[in-house]
């Protein structure tokens, strides 16, 4: 790693991480171009695609990647496990159909186990990391040290110690002028493009304060086989272990609050909040909390009120809503409204788009044309990092400050990535996981 480059973007505060981020958006705008050896349009090249990760998530994200209108291929997929790898490359083809042509994965090119992502990504042009998210800091650095250009789902870590080295592989991304484009795909849908030209053109005044929600019903779990080794249960049941996920406020939760850290142009100074486990008690739901609520401080007295949870036959929503002196923006309705419940503006929804399409369609045409247009890595660390202190707080029923979380290089990752290691947290004699309890769990202040 290029130390004085890196040093640009090692991030010792959050002033200098919304600073730091301003500049690399100016600087998109003053680098536009590639040089000629990665412009593939001029060329007619194939685009080689590795896909990282190949589970659900992954398997869209490739089918996607594979849909634009671009000269593109699949070359080569790399997971832990063979069965899901295996599943992946049959469901990207018969997704595709006619396109089919595009998966060009020989058995040579599909690799497994802790170490696979390598060799994966140094066959490609473009690499998709799209493991748990806990992978993403240690993929991504790879992927900038071998000059790929990248798209990554979110969230970017799942702690602090992970942001920063996200940070610092961002800031070689930048010089080495790599698009970098993270899965928070509201910022490619029409409708929030639309509501947030309107809300910098005036049209709620300034923002008074924010809701953000992602509340719905229970999701997967995987039975555990007596064959399975600790580390491969938590791997295969990434959702409810910290170091793999986060919990749910960072894996979910990131894209509203990713919202309101874009339409407000900013990032929380502090998290205050409370949380636990009242329904998904059982064994199965590992270490991870079922309901958190966060209060976000922005440094301007603007508070986000944030919800999420996954409680089963409750009600759900999943939005955002934006309160400005002149009026309120309804996210999820595509609607503003004056300060006495008038119509503003109602965005046309036959005009709305596949966001998740979107970020692909337009990642590969800018590769395509040798244009370097996109550094999300840089908000994509933003909307994580801000997620992650919201679950520090729930956790600890502690105020827990940005900078603090930032320099305090938390991390809960293990000491060793191999399926006979043990992860960071052990179940007890009875099969249950150690779980925060506020009050009692610890972090910095």
């Amino acid at each position: 790693m290029d130390t004085e480059k890196s040093q640009e973007f090692h991030v010792q505060g959050r002033r200098d991480f919304v600073k730091q981020s301003s500049l690399i958006a100016g600087s998109l705008l003053a680098m536009p171009i590639l040089s000629k050896a990665t412009s593939f349009e001029a060329k007619g090249d194939v685009i080689k695609i590795a896909l990282i990760g190949c589970g659900g998530r992954g398997t869209g994200a490739a089918t996607q990647a594979l849909s634009t209108k671009e000269n593109v291929q699949l070359v080569a997929m790399a997971d832990a496990f063979p069965d899901r790898l295996a599943d992946s490359y049959n469901n990207i083809k018969e997704a595709l159909g006619d396109k089919a042509s595009r998966v060009n994965v020989p058995d040579k090119n599909k690799f497994t186990g802790f170490d696979a992502y390598k060799e994966a990504i140094a066959l490609a042009d473009v690499v998709i990391l799209a493991t748990p998210p806990g992978f993403r800091p240690i993929h991504f650095e790879e992927a900038v040290k071998q000059g790929k250009h990248i798209f990554m789902e979110k969230p970017v870590a799942t702690d602090p110690a992970g942001i920063k080295r996200v940070l610092d592989a961002a800031a070689i991304a930048n010089t080495k002028k790599l698009n970098v484009v993270v899965g928070l795909q509201r910022r490619y849908q029409n409708s929030y493009r639309e509501l947030y030209k309107r809300l910098k053109d005036g049209m709620i005044g300034d923002i008074l304060s924010m809701q953000v929600w992602w509340n719905q019903g229970a999701l997967w779990v995987k039975p555990r086989k007596p064959e399975y080794t600790e580390m491969e249960y938590q791997m295969r049941n990434w959702y409810y272990f910290n170091w793999l996920c986060g919990d749910h406020i960072v894996e979910q939760h990131i894209h509203n609050i990713d919202v309101g850290n874009w339409f407000k142009g900013d990032t929380p100074v502090t998290a205050y909040g409370m949380g636990g486990r009242a329904i998904r008690t059982e064994k199965e739901y590992g270490e991870i909390f079922d309901h958190h609520s966060v209060e976000y401080r922005y440094s301007d007295g603007v508070v986000m009120n944030s919800q999420c949870r996954h409680w089963k036959d409750s009600a759900s929503k999943v939005d955002e809503e934006i309160v400005g002196t002149k009026g309120r923006i309804y996210c999820g309705a595509g609607k503003i409204v004056d300060a006495k419940g008038k119509v503003l503006y109602q965005f046309d929804r036959k005009q709305e788009n596949n966001p998740y399409q979107a970020e692909h369609d337009e990642l590969f045409a800018a590769i395509a044309q040798g244009k370097y247009k996109f550094s999300d890595a840089l908000h994509g660390a933003q909307a994580t990092l801000s997620a992650i202190i919201g679950r520090m707080s729930t956790y600890s029923g502690q105020i827990i400050h940005w900078d603090k979380a930032l320099e305090s290089g938390l991390d809960i990752h293990p000491k060793t990535y191999a399926f006979d290691a043990q992860p960071p947290i052990l179940p007890n004699a009875d099969g249950f996981y150690p779980y925060a309890k506020p009050g009692i769990t610890k972090y910095i202040g």
